[in-house]
């Protein structure tokens, strides 16, 4: 492969849309390599959920070579919630696939993605927390979280996991490491919405490998 087909498809699989010819579906794929280091990305939106404190920190950084993309604020104690969602994308039916690597938090750690998000004050969203080893689904309305299901599992602070979930129709299916640990019902939200990535109060956490795929 010449040095131009190199970058055109890096370039590529950055930040662009691939078709996935398993399944004849379209994935959008973000490995934030292409974006620069302390910025935010383009096309992103950050918000929060709950009670004031400091905006949430959204940015590129490099994790040992690697660019990452990090929630890095340490001041939101609480009741507080930071979510970054894509402007361009908007689904109903959906499977996310990221990875993620809670840091650091004393109060909180870990996070997760965010799916039929309207606002921020109303998603779905699953979360892994190293602090507390579980892996939970909530549903926020109004402002207001609510759990849906949780499951107990050995998760390490400062290691790679992956997060799968699978939303179709009212059917919500979570993945752990390629492994189904929560599923239910749920018909809250019946529209299409964002999708996104959270973390609470004052975690930081490493998201990279986003990759969201509507379907049909």
């Amino acid at each position: 492969m010449n040095t131009v087909n190199a970058i055109i498809l890096t370039t590529l699989f950055s930040i662009t849309t691939l078709f996935n010819t398993n399944d004849n579906k379209v994935e959008n794929y973000f490995d934030f390599e292409n974006y620069q280091i302390d910025t935010s990305p383009n096309n992103w939106n950050t918000a929060f959920t709950g009670k004031k404190g400091e905006d949430c920190k959204w940015k590129i950084i490099d994790d040992k070579g690697n660019k990452v993309l990090a929630q890095l604020t340490k001041e939101n104690p609480g009741y507080h919630f930071n979510v970054i969602t894509n402007s361009n994308l908007t689904f109903k039916d959906v499977e996310i696939n990221v990875k993620f690597k809670g840091v650091e938090g004393e109060e909180d750690q870990g996070g997760g993605p965010v799916w039929r998000y309207i606002d921020e004050n109303n998603y779905y969203i699953a979360r892994a927390n190293p602090l507390e080893d579980n892996f939970r689904l909530y549903k926020v309305v109004n402002g207001n979280r609510k759990e849906l299901k949780s499951a107990d599992l050995e998760i390490k602070t400062n290691q790679w996991y992956n997060l799968k979930i699978v939303m179709k129709g009212d059917k919500i299916e979570c993945f752990f490491n390629n492994k189904l640990k929560l599923k239910i019902t749920d018909n809250t939200f019946k529209k299409a919405g964002k999708i996104g990535l959270w973390t609470k109060a004052d975690a930081v956490t490493y998201f990279d490998n986003l990759k969201i795929k509507e379907l049909k």
